[in-house]
This record gives C-alpha cells, sequence and structure tokens, in this order.
C-alpha cells in the first residue's frame, strides 16, 4: 500500500473526486469537453496533488502541494457554483460538496501551518 492512501485528507478528497464524477455524469452532453471536463480535472487534482506532496522528501513541497489541492478546492467550489446557477445541479447538491470540499480546506490549513513551524 502506497503511504499516502492512509491519509485522512487524501482518503477524503478522493472520496470527494469519485462523488463529482457520479455528479457530473447528469451533465448535459455538449458539456462534455467544457465544464464537465474542467471540474473533473479540478476534482482530480485536489487528491493528486495531496498524493505527490506526501511521496516528496521536505516538509517545504508537502506544503507547498497542500497549498496547491487548497487552491484547487476553491477552484472547484466555483465551478459547482456555476454549475448549479445555470441549473446542471441542485443546490443539496451543491451545499453537500461544498461541505465536503470545506472540510478539506480546514484540514490541509492546519497541515501546512503545522508544517510551517517544521521548515
Amino acid at each position: 500500500m502506497k503511504a499516502f492512501e492512509n491519509s485522512l485528507v487524501w482518503g477524503k478528497a478522493y472520496n470527494l473526486a469519485l462523488l463529482i464524477y457520479k455528479i457530473t455524469q447528469d451533465f448535459p452532453k455538449e458539456e462534455r469537453y467544457g465544464l464537465t471536463s474542467q471540474i473533473r480535472r479540478c476534482a482530480i487534482s485536489i487528491p493528486s496533488n495531496i498524493a505527490e506532496g506526501l511521496l516528496r522528501n521536505s516538509c517545504k513541497e508537502l506544503s507547498r502541494f497542500f497549498a496547491i489541492s487548497r487552491g484547487s478546492c476553491g477552484e472547484l467550489i466555483t465551478q459547482m457554483s456555476i454549475a448549479k446557477d445555470i441549473g446542471y445541479t441542485e443546490e443539496d447538491v451543491l451545499n453537500a460538496v461544498e461541505s465536503k470540499i470545506i472540510e478539506i480546506i480546514k484540514i490541509l490549513t492546519k497541515s501546512i501551518q503545522t508544517l510551517s513551524t517544521k521548515t
């Protein structure tokens, strides 16, 4: 088993990416290469950057990849808000996704703060 798979934040981000794939399956076909693709790529980048950071050799690099993941969380909230506002998803779906993203942001922020004392 890879070390990152034991990480709480990686697991939450991975499950979020799976959820995003399920949600976006119902988006219009004409968005396949537009908003759907953008949302999916953004969602995938969150656990991917967490995994990459966890497999790096320094606290500074880990912190940098966590910060990138945190930025992608902001992008994903924005993109899902747009999807809701143009009628591709419902308010309750957006709220559920946002709460999961906010939980990930909180973990990443605390981790970045902790890592900053070690560099």
